[in-house]
C-alpha cells in the first residue's frame, strides 16, 4: 500500500507505518527530513495544507492582541513552525479573503507610510465559534490518523 512512499523517511521509527523503510539515522534517534523533492510528497503536503490553512489562520488571528495585516500573519505562521515551511505567503491571501467572505474575519484598510494601504484582519465572533469547532474536528482527525499510523486499528 505504501510502496509509492518508498523514499519517505521518518524521525521516530517507533511510530512508522508498516511498509516504511527506517533509515539508520532515524533508528539512532536522529531527526531525518522527508524527501521534499518527491512529487508524491509535494502533492500530499499541498493537499494537507489546503485542508488546514484556514484553521491555522483563524488561530493566529485569534491569538493576536490587535488586528494584523497579511505580511504580519505570514510572519506569525512562519514563526510558529520555522523548521516546517508549510505554507507559501502568497497562498494565504485567497484564504483570508474567503474567511472574510464567510463572515469569520473582518477587515479594514488603512494607509501605510511605507507603501500601499494595508488590509488588517480580526476574527469575528462567528470566527471564534468556528475556530473552536474546527479545532475539535482537527484533534479528532489527528487522533484518528495517529492511531491508524501506530497500527492500533480495532478490526
Amino acid at each position: 500500500m505504501l510502496s509509492h512512499y518508498h523514499k519517505l523517511r521518518v524521525s521516530n521509527p517507533a511510530r512508522a507505518p508498516s511498509g516504511v523503510e527506517i533509515e539508520p539515522a532515524a533508528r539512532a534517534g536522529k531527526r531525518v527530513d522527508v524527501n521534499e523533492d518527491s512529487a508524491t510528497n509535494k502533492k500530499f503536503q499541498r493537499e494537507l495544507n489546503a485542508g488546514t490553512v484556514a484553521l491555522v489562520l483563524l488561530s493566529v488571528i485569534d491569538r493576536a492582541a490587535e488586528p494584523l495585516y497579511g505580511y504580519q500573519i505570514a510572519k506569525q505562521v512562519g514563526r510558529s513552525a520555522e523548521d516546517l515551511p508549510m505554507m507559501k505567503h502568497g497562498a494565504l491571501y485567497p484564504v483570508l479573503r474567503s474567511l472574510e467572505e464567510g463572515g469569520l474575519l473582518a477587515s479594514t484598510v488603512e494607509p501605510s507610510v511605507s507603501g500601499p494601504p494595508r488590509r488588517y484582519y480580526k476574527i469575528t465572533d462567528e470566527g471564534r465559534i468556528t475556530l473552536r469547532e474546527w479545532a475539535m474536528i482537527w484533534h479528532r482527525t489527528k487522533a484518528f490518523v495517529d492511531h491508524t499510523l501506530k497500527g492500533n486499528s480495532d478490526e
